[in-house]
């Protein structure tokens, strides 16, 4: 059984990590580092917090002392209600990413459990992710349907 612990600020650095594996899987970003310095004090801060909108949750590598065998991190978001959803909490998945020596050991759906537990005790009633092909099969068995979604964005 994986012990899944909550990220903490003095993980950053491996949340990172591991978020760029993820990116360079999906979305093959060419692995460009820069952006990590940036982004690791606003991710320290972030994981520092005990009650707000973002959490990470986390698996310890168990041949590697210090290094992060799997990661998830989702947020809650608030939009007006409607039916079937009058609180409007809504969970959003957007990274899960493991080590890839430490793959197949059960490790992402253990993480995802424990986000997922997370989200319902904070009232979200729906929980939105993008899969790559690779991990559908693992969020489908989670509960997770497709969707057509129309979604539009704009980069500021």
């Amino acid at each position: 059984m994986s012990v899944v612990r909550r990220a903490l600020p003095a993980d950053a650095e491996e949340v990172l990590r591991l978020r760029q594996v993820m990116i360079d899987a999906v979305f093959a970003s060419g692995s460009s580092f820069a952006w990590h310095g940036e982004s690791l004090p606003t991710l320290r801060a972030r994981l520092g917090e005990t009650d707000g909108d973002f959490m990470a949750f986390v698996v310890d590598h168990p041949e590697r002392p210090g290094a992060l065998a799997s990661l998830v991190a989702g947020t809650i978001d608030y939009r007006i209600g409607k039916p079937g959803d009058p609180h409007g909490m809504v969970g959003f998945v957007f990274s899960v990413a493991t080590d890839p020596g430490a793959r197949r050991r059960g490790y992402a759906r253990a993480c995802m459990t424990t986000l997922l537990a997370w989200f319902r005790e904070r009232g979200a009633r729906r929980v939105q992710l993008t899969a790559s092909p690779e991990a559908e099969p693992l969020y489908v068995s989670l509960g997770f349907r497709p969707k057509p979604d129309p979604l539009l964005e704009l980069t500021l």
